[in-house]
């Protein structure tokens, strides 16, 4: 059987790293966090000015080499540009890899927004965004075929049971 890349995408407080997590958990997965890995450059003095697409272009290494090894690959970013998401397929063609796009949205404007306020890193160093971030964040449509999980007025369990049920078919 082919190795799987599931690869996620959605803006900063929607849930999407909750699910990644707990779905990496349940599916004994390797939970790639590009969050995780620009800070680590950052905290590293290696970047001397903005990261651009270097978080990425590190997760796409660090997938590759999983998949090559028949293992299953959970990216979590907030993967906002079709560029970003091409670079995430072309992993997945280079390794044969299955290649599932998940975006995770909130529906709900004042949910994502309380969400987004009262959120705390869990990452060292990390600033989070703020709301008037968020919400003016470029953040392209989706131009491929994806399942989308509304978290809206969903707990964690809920948002991954929809999102199992969503893989299975």
């Amino acid at each position: 059987m082919a190795p799987i890349l599931i690869v996620f995408g959605g803006l900063p407080g929607t849930g999407k790293t909750a699910i990644a997590r707990k779905l990496a958990r349940e599916l004994d997965g390797v939970y790639l966090r590009i969050d995780s890995i620009e800070q680590a450059i950052r905290d590293s003095d290696a970047a001397g000015g903005p990261l651009n697409d270097v978080g990425y272009r590190v997760g796409y290494s660090v997938a590759e080499d999983n998949l090559c090894l028949g293992r299953l690959v959970i990216a979590d970013s907030v993967n906002p540009v079709q560029f970003t998401r091409d670079g995430w397929i072309g992993v997945a063609g280079r390794t044969g890899a299955r290649a599932i796009e998940v975006e995770i949205i909130c529906s709900d404007l004042q949910q994502h927004r309380w969400r987004v306020e009262t959120r705390m890193a869990d990452i060292a160093g990390l600033r989070l965004p703020t709301w008037p971030e968020v919400a003016g964040r470029d953040y392209q449509s989706w131009e491929r075929e994806r399942i989308v999980i509304d978290t809206a007025g969903k707990s964690l369990v809920e948002s991954v049971m929809e999102l199992r049920r969503a893989l299975a078919m």
